[in-house]
């Protein structure tokens, strides 16, 4: 069974995209390649058992298993050695990155209080958009009562393949990304 938003970016963000930008080319119509979510967890320098709980926790939520990224060279102010653990990621594609997205947008980003949408100035010169989280806490299946349970960020990468900022932009926003009303433009 195909995810809701693959469904409906199928359906209907497709065609209206190939409309609204009169893109003759199926082939150079934007669409979602990959999703990275990544965890720095610094502490880990100190206690290798955090980075442990943030890979379990951010395999529940991905429901992929991270890999763990270690330190490219040693900074002695921040008591880091070369090769060191200091954070996990997790790249989603395919089936996995529409589920995730979909749960990101409909259940995660409307339980942040406060919340008044997603920065619209966080795409880069390609059209890939990303932006951080500031609590994983916020996803349904974290469980904040747990004894070594540790509040983390993360950054999540959405990766489109073809087209620009204002496209991807569009295209998101089809899709349901809850993006700030008021623009910087």
């Amino acid at each position: 069974m195909k995810p809701a938003l693959l469904e409906k970016y199928q359906k209907e963000v497709f065609q209206a995209m190939k409309d609204k930008f009169g893109i003759k080319n199926f082939m150079a119509v934007p669409r979602l390649e990959k999703v990275v979510v990544n965890m720095g967890v610094g502490e880990a320098i100190t206690d290798i058992k955090i980075l442990d709980t943030a890979a379990a926790d951010l395999a529940m939520i991905t429901a992929q298993k991270p890999s763990i990224r270690r330190s490219k060279k040693a900074i002695s102010n921040f008591r880091l050695k070369e090769n060191a653990p200091v954070g996990c990621k997790v790249t989603l594609r395919r089936v996995r990155m529409y589920e995730f997205l979909d749960k990101l947008m409909n259940v995660v980003l409307p339980r942040i209080r406060d919340f008044n949408g997603v920065p619209v100035k966080s795409f880069d010169k390609e059209g890939n958009y990303t932006f951080g989280l500031k609590e994983h806490s916020i996803f349904p299946e974290i469980d904040v009562t747990r004894r070594d349970f540790r509040a983390q960020g993360m950054d999540i990468s959405i990766v489109i393949k073809g087209g620009n900022p204002e496209k991807n932009l569009h295209m998101l926003r089809s899709l349901g990304m809850p993006f700030e009303k008021k623009e910087g433009k």
